[in-house]
């Protein structure tokens, strides 16, 4: 489901494996905010929010190669992204740190998630890196530790290694487990070639800072929505023709997810889904992915044994 690939339905993100060559791969799935308010303004200048997250079975995959010497490498290239501001690299350096580590690891991440489309790549990336390192180096630390540590590389990373569907507030690290949400299969737009940075987002004058706090009922009765779609489709009017696209022909409102540049809609089935995928004009990525309310890693990363 990356630029280049025909719309398919992906299988649930498969778990972790070991190859013939030493290497451990395992899954990073992408997430959908099924709505997201700004609330309110920090005087450090940090933003207040309210979203509730979603998993998608859908993702990049990552693949680790234990070293004994204190190593941490990057194999491969991620476009636009050099190797020291990598939150993957990034991550196992801090988890190294924060346990006395000694050894080191290499790591190649196989992306399919659009850099900048608000699905949560990097995040994701660099949580799957903590719970992997973490039960590969034995480092012990628990789920709460890793979440802390995950908090320091970005706001979305905890939700990742908290493992559940979640109600977030604060900055996104107020989290509250929601494991009763709908999983239905979504249909996926993303206008190539667009990048959404999120600090212009969050920078943007026009956007809203005041939203009245919610609760999962106003959700439930659909009265939450994106408080970024119109300052992101002000500036790329592609994205705004993409969510016009969804509203007339998915089952659902086109919705933007995160400040990124990915839109999604529910559809009443995996057929549908993959029938509208069809239709997706040239010029835009398209693919379809089924919600899930459980990380895939939730079990494996902190059952005893070893990996």
């Amino acid at each position: 489901m990356s630029d280049a690939s025909p719309c398919a339905a992906e299988p649930a993100l498969a778990a972790p494996e070991w190859d013939g060559e030493g290497w451990l791969s395992a899954p990073a799935p992408a997430k959908l905010n099924l709505f997201l308010h700004v609330t309110g303004r920090r005087p450090d200048g940090m933003h207040e929010l309210q979203t509730l997250f979603q998993f998608l079975a859908w993702g990049d995959r990552l693949r680790f190669r234990p070293l004994e010497a204190p190593r941490i490498e990057r194999v491969g290239e991620v476009a636009g992204i050099p190797e020291a501001d990598d939150l993957v690299v990034r991550a196992a350096r801090l988890l190294a740190e924060r346990a006395g580590f000694r050894g080191g690891v290499r790591i190649r991440a196989d992306k399919m998630l659009p850099v900048g489309g608000g699905l949560g790549g990097g995040s994701s990336d660099a949580a799957t890196t903590l719970l992997v390192l973490n039960r590969l180096w034995r480092t012990g630390l628990g789920r709460a530790e890793l979440e802390a540590l995950g908090a320091r590389l970005g706001a979305d990373v905890p939700v990742f290694i908290g493992g559940s569907a979640a109600w977030a507030e604060g900055v996104g690290e107020r989290l509250t487990a929601v494991a009763d949400l709908d999983e239905p299969w979504y249909l996926l737009v993303w206008p190539r070639g667009i990048r959404v940075s999120t600090g212009e987002a969050f920078a943007d004058p026009n956007l809203t800072r005041n939203h009245p706090l919610v609760t999962i009922t106003d959700f439930s009765r659909g009265l939450c929505g994106n408080d970024f779609s119109a300052v992101i489709e002000r500036r790329f009017p592609e994205i705004a023709r993409a969510r016009e696209w969804l509203d007339r022909h998915a089952p659902t409102p086109g919705r933007l997810t995160g400040s990124g540049a990915c839109l999604f809609a529910a559809c009443t089935g995996r057929e549908e889904a993959l029938d509208l995928c069809g239709q997706v004009p040239d010029g835009w990525g398209a693919g379809v992915a089924r919600g899930c309310n459980r990380h895939p890693l939730t079990d494996w990363a902190f059952r005893p044994g070893p990996a």
